[in-house]
């Protein structure tokens, strides 16, 4: 059982900033994400799209904001747990007993909900027998592209990650892309690099195509794919990646007696708790009047509730203000030299 003064649910900006709010008052936490990295929406959704209203910053990606976010808690020791999501949270006297589907059980006074839209998860292949070669050969995300090099690899899927990755591995890589339209969705210079490296044969395209079959016992061998027709095609490869984005939903957080409005967790405006002491909703899955789904609007709901984290965490201290500009307490947990 892991002991905490907070455990907050999500790695998302809002997460990770509320993380920060909490170790510069004095408080420890860890963070919980259904996803396999950090950044969430950001880095799920766009992570190389331009985001131009995060105050100060004229102009960032998903994946710039998210990596200055995570060197912003470089100063703390803060423990992520990645791939886990939250099933669990029970009232056990005034703490919450928080557990995740991989066992992991964090005893805590204060659980943050940061998780943006809810939980993300891979849409993912129908196909029969695709279990089996998930994690192995049918990949939905990529986090080292060099296990691909040398490979045949079958990209499915017609928006920026497909097209994005097509482009991308067939660097070093026989590429097949697959879609089951003639049309993409992604950015049209992307779509117009994956047309020229099909005429130059670094690219395999079938479009209106879908997969059919599965081919290989321990891994795959090949793949059937078919046409509108109904005709088949063999193609030998040796991973099955998919691209279909992502489904959204709430999730096991409609199961912990909070007040759920369309999809939404509904907070007061001043400490952003949910209508269950000890447990706060803060980002895009809170809701209260004149709410505004802006990254900016994350930032504030999480700094107010890490402050109203501090009396559950530790009820005989009082919480006292202080400036990052003159607080010497402050600046010694960021290991900053005070004049």
């Amino acid at each position: 059982m892991i002991k905490t003064d907070a455990l907050i649910i999500g790695a998302g900006p809002t997460g990770l900033f509320t993380a920060h709010q909490l170790k510069l008052i004095g408080l420890d936490c860890e963070i919980v994400d259904n996803l396999d990295k950090i950044g969430g929406q950001c880095i799920e959704l766009y992570p190389d799209k331009p985001i131009y209203d995060i105050p100060a910053v004229p102009e960032c990606t998903g994946e710039e904001l998210t990596n200055n976010l995570i060197n912003q808690l470089k100063p703390f020791d803060i423990k992520f747990h990645l791939s886990e999501r939250v099933d669990e949270v029970k009232k056990d006297g005034d703490k919450w007993i928080v557990k995740t589907n991989k066992g992991t059980s964090f005893t805590t006074p204060n659980v943050i909900i940061a998780g943006g839209v809810g939980s993300f998860e891979p849409r993912k292949f129908s196909v029969e027998g695709h279990e089996k070669f998930e994690n192995k050969s049918i990949l939905y995300s990529i986090k080292d592209k060099n296990i691909f090099k040398d490979k045949t690899v079958s990209i499915f899927g017609g928006g920026d990650s497909a097209l994005d990755w097509a482009v991308e591995l067939s660097n070093n890589c026989n590429v097949n892309l697959i879609h089951r339209r003639d049309e993409f969705r992604g950015a049209k210079a992307t779509e117009d690099k994956v047309h020229e490296l099909t005429k130059s044969k670094k690219i395999n395209l079938f479009t209106k195509f879908q997969l059919k079959k599965l081919n290989g016992s321990s891994k795959i061998e090949s793949i059937d794919i078919e046409d509108n027709d109904k005709k088949i095609k063999n193609l030998k490869t040796d991973y099955v990646l998919g691209f279909f984005g992502l489904i959204m939903q709430l999730g096991p957080i409609a199961n912990w007696g909070l007040n759920i409005d369309k999809k939404t967790v509904e907070v007061d405006t001043e400490k952003f708790e949910t209508n269950q002491k000890g447990i706060y909703a803060v980002g895009d899955i809170c809701n209260y009047p004149g709410k505004l789904k802006l990254i900016l609007s994350g930032f504030h709901e999480g700094a107010l509730a890490a402050r109203a984290c501090f009396k559950l965490a530790k009820p005989n201290e009082k919480y006292r203000f202080e400036f990052t500009t003159s607080s010497k307490t402050i600046k010694n947990r960021l290991g900053v030299k005070s004049d």
